[in-house]
């Protein structure tokens, strides 16, 4: 009785387990076929590639099935624990640097072929000698370099892997005048970190002159909600006394406060200009049409600027920068800077900021509103990691609402672009109270709002409520407000429209197949071919390269970060091997053969299978090479 009660359990009407995706029965296999079929298809087999690329990492364990609940209350205690154990992120993964795998680098002099000679002279820790570190230096990976190609000019010189394109017999870097001049007309990317601002800002010598008068403000609110009694008792004694006189005669603090407030100075160098004299109202600031868009969300480690270009190639109406915190932007911390950089190609870019404090939030949005070039700036409020939400921001901001309301009105009072922030429903499970806060986001001066329908406790584990994400909307009218969560489809997209949204964010749906956007706008499922998969990866190996560099440092970065989004790319399931479509995004995906074999090597759940699709764009890995995914798939248990 058991086991029959358990099958019934386990299978649907339709035969096909609970919590897969249905695929029609020929494609189906076991897991030992399916690497069989994996392992012996590869070039050379894994003896060859092991005795290639050198000892290989203990072999990564893929997630194991989804298995149902069962009322043994033995059962449910195990399920908890091994959902401790599966959440969140593999925080003990080894992590090595991308200078790691170069040890005999070149030095800068060298690659640039200055004239001068290096000014570190012999204490330099890097080679002078071009003969000596051609000869250690990896074998070259193809024979066109995509940057040679591009800009007329690659300037990583010899070092580049693809160096064979560009130099010449004595080791001289080539470049195509006529190429190299049309590219030197514009600025492929924008919004870079100036070495004069990086030195003021960590000798601390910005000016944040708004900020300052705006916090004078909070201060003098908290002071005068402290003396309010004692204020109410002197009003009372004047008024009894002489009341004409006290009308007459402005009260200490107010005087003050106005000589303090004209006496605010600004340093800045140049012209003086209206802007400078006079401040903006709302309806002054640039104003930027949401509506109808579709919203590539910010995304930590695999949001960055390769991975954007190729989803606005898709089409993509709006991007984002991964989140940034703002104290480390305060620091000049060139990697968080690099989080802000933005491509000629995203025409409607955003910033998004994590911060749990108004004075540093609010010099934050100073900053950037001075320096970098960006259509709005975006309050991460939702989220849901432990290090953000213990120090009160990301969803502690929900709980916070005195702080929140000083950060977005404090943030508004200095930008010139619009500002938006991402929610969630709630932190608790079963307490929603984003609905609360909408009405009070919009007296606050938000411009969009956008709903993540799931609270910080539930994560992925389940669906998106999009009953509740109608409601809000109709809560944050007039305002903008976009629906987030479960969108994989252009179906799942309609019935999201169906609700009261302005738009729609896109989140692990683009991860899991970029292409998801021209499937939203052209109405259509795209039965993509492993080919077609193939050239998106390639095309995000070039933008890496252009953006990480084309040595063997941007090379192996440009890996990991490919590797990272394969790690997502392996649940898409081809239209084609569907039993049933759409496929959903919390469905995992059986076992199952391609249509050929690199559509099988794209659906292994193995980062051996995932080095080996990099390694047919970027070539072998270094010997020391180890890999282990940042986050991990627990949305389907």
């Amino acid at each position: 009785m058991e086991t029959t009660t358990e099958t019934s359990q386990t299978t649907s009407s339709n035969g096909v387990e609970k919590g897969c995706s249905a695929i029609k029965p020929q494609y189906l296999t076991s897991k030992e076929k399916f690497h069989e079929l994996v392992d012996s298809g590869w070039k050379g087999g894994k003896k060859d590639t092991n005795e290639a690329t050198g000892p290989v990492e203990e072999k990564t364990e893929e997630p194991e099935e989804k298995r149902i609940k069962l009322d043994n209350k033995v059962q449910q205690e195990e399920d908890k624990q091994n959902k401790k154990r599966i959440r969140g992120q593999n925080k003990s993964r080894p992590h090595k640097k991308p200078q790691s795998y170069d040890d005999r680098r070149l030095c800068p002099s060298i690659i640039q072929e200055r004239e001068t000679k290096c000014v570190y002279g012999d204490k330099c820790k890097f080679f002078h000698n071009i003969a000596d570190y051609m000869a250690s230096k990896p074998a070259d990976i193809g024979e066109k370099c995509y940057l040679y190609d591009t800009f007329g000019k690659c300037h990583y010189g010899v070092t580049c892997r693809f160096a064979k394109a560009h130099t010449g017999p004595d080791f001289k870097n080539l470049v195509n005048e006529e190429v190299f001049k049309a590219s030197k007309e514009r600025t492929p990317v924008k919004n870079h970190l100036d070495k004069d601002l990086q030195w003021r800002l960590r000798k601390r010598q910005v000016p944040f002159n708004a900020t300052e008068a705006y916090l004078k403000t909070i201060s003098k609110g908290k002071a005068q909600g402290n003396n309010k009694n004692t204020d109410a008792a002197e009003k009372d004694t004047t008024d009894s006394c002489c009341p004409g006189e006290a009308q007459n005669q402005p009260t200490e603090l107010d005087s003050t406060a106005n000589v303090k407030d004209t006496e605010v100075s600004d340093k800045r160098v140049g012209a003086l200009t209206d802007v400078d004299l006079v401040k903006l109202r709302p309806c002054e600031k640039k104003q930027v049409d949401f509506s109808d868009k579709l919203y590539l969300a910010p995304l930590t480690t695999c949001g960055n600027l390769p991975f954007r270009r190729v989803c606005k190639r898709f089409g993509a109406d709006i991007t984002c920068g991964e989140m940034a915190m703002c104290t480390n932007l305060l620091q000049g911390q060139t990697s968080e800077w690099a989080l802000l950089k933005r491509h000629e190609s995203e025409d409607l870019f955003g910033v998004q900021l994590e911060g749990c404090f108004p004075d540093t939030m609010t010099r934050c949005a100073e900053l950037l509103n001075d320096n970098i070039d960006v259509d709005f700036v975006d309050i991460n409020s939702g989220c849901p990691i432990d290090l953000v939400f213990k120090k009160g921001g990301g969803c502690g901001l929900m709980m916070r609402t005195n702080k929140f309301e000083q950060i977005v009105r404090g943030m508004n009072s200095v930008l010139d672009v619009p500002l938006t922030v991402k929610i969630r429903t709630g932190v608790q499970e079963k307490t929603n109270i984003a609905h609360k806060l909408i009405p009070e986001l919009k007296k606050w001066g938000a411009s969009l709002i956008t709903l993540h329908g799931r609270s910080r406790e539930q994560r992925y584990t389940k669906s998106a409520d999009w009953d509740y994400i109608d409601t809000c909307s109709k809560l944050a009218s007039p305002i903008p407000l976009f629906g987030n969560g479960d969108i994989l489809s252009w179906e799942d997209a309609m019935k999201a429209r169906e609700t009261g949204v302005s738009g729609l964010m896109v989140a692990r749906g683009a991860l899991i197949k970029p292409w998801i956007f021209t499937e939203i706008k052209e109405k259509r499922h795209w039965d993509i071919t492993s080919s077609e998969r193939l050239d998106v990866l390639r095309d995000f190996t070039h933008f890496g390269m252009e953006h990480w560099g084309s040595d063997t440092q941007g090379l192996e970065k440009t890996r990991t970060f490919l590797l990272e989004w394969l790690s997502f790319l392996c649940r898409y399931i081809p239209v084609g091997l569907l039993e049933r479509v759409p496929q959903k995004i919390n469905e995992r995906p059986p076992f199952y053969m391609g249509r050929d074999y690199l559509e099988s090597l794209m659906a292994s759940h193995y980062v051996e299978d995932w080095v080996k699709i990099s390694e047919l764009l970027l070539g072998p890995v270094p010997k020391n090479f180890s890999f282990l995914p940042k986050h991990k798939a627990n949305a389907y248990k």
